[in-house]
């Protein structure tokens, strides 16, 4: 489940707000005294860092941009130069037949790892609506997270195959993958190498937890098992990238990437 900045701050406003209410109250036999509190980091200086981290400004259409020069451009050119140099080890360890016989591959997730949302992120006041969601994937106008077409074809020129593994659903396929090719990621993007989310016809390699009547995999179990099916296929994933832990967790990667989003973040 996808929860926004704003979502999570009230959430946790009114938690804290709740036992503040409580600790004063009469005292009774499991509260014999007032409770401390803590008031959480206030919402609008929040926003304040988010934007100063991504560098924010509005191009001339009012679209909402991050610089290549901010906070956010840099921590991500370090993680990917560490990924480059562990794809290089790992391409190299393959070539040499020291391997288990398996070709390299890398996996990534899309938004917000090969596809930047920050502008709808801005436009929405950090609150996602499935509606507005779909309609701003469909129109596939998001840019490139920075330097990640360029780790692609770093991998690619390794001879490392190079798969897209994203919550999208089936029916927002054609606007991730329109997007994707528009914003420089040259490889394959088939139904081969783009995992979508595919509630009605689910694969049989999810049976544990979804079938075409009931979808029940966690953003864990469903990208877990999709890394395993893509490793049953003869590949040894080497790197697997995101901007969530939920991306990452559940093993069947060498080394895992994770990318920063402080903008929301999803179980």
């Amino acid at each position: 489940m996808r929860k926004s900045l704003r979502v999570a701050g009230i959430a946790t406003a009114c938690a804290v707000a709740g036992a503040a209410l409580y600790g004063t109250g009469a005292a009774t036999a499991d509260n014999a005294s007032a409770r401390h509190t803590a008031e959480p980091q206030n919402i609008g200086l929040l926003v304040g860092e988010i934007d100063d981290y991504y560098g924010a400004y509005q191009d001339a259409d009012g679209v909402w941009r991050s610089s290549p020069d901010s906070p956010y451009a840099k921590d991500l050119a370090r993680i990917q130069a560490k990924a480059k140099k562990d794809i290089r080890k790992a391409a190299a360890h393959g070539a040499k037949g020291a391997g288990h016989g398996k070709k390299p591959a890398i996996v990534l997730d899309v938004d917000d790892t090969s596809l930047l949302s920050f502008d709808y992120e801005k436009t929405t006041n950090f609150t996602y609506n499935s509606a507005t969601w779909d309609a701003y994937v469909k129109a596939a106008k998001r840019p490139a997270v920075f330097g990640m077409p360029e780790l692609v074809q770093y991998a690619k020129g390794k001879g490392v195959e190079v798969f897209f593994l994203t919550g999208l659903s089936e029916s927002q396929r054609e606007g991730a993958v329109t997007n994707l090719a528009k914003a420089g990621y040259a490889t394959q993007l088939d139904k081969q190498h783009v995992f979508t989310k595919d509630k009605t016809n689910p694969p049989a390699y999810l049976s544990d937890c979804a079938t075409p009547a009931k979808w029940e995999c966690t953003t864990v179990q469903f990208k877990e098992g999709t890394r395993k099916h893509i490793e049953s296929k003869g590949y040894d994933i080497v790197g697997s990238f995101g901007d969530q832990v939920s991306d990452l967790a559940g093993g069947y990667a060498d080394k895992t990437y994770k990318l920063p989003n402080p903008t929301y973040f999803v179980e």
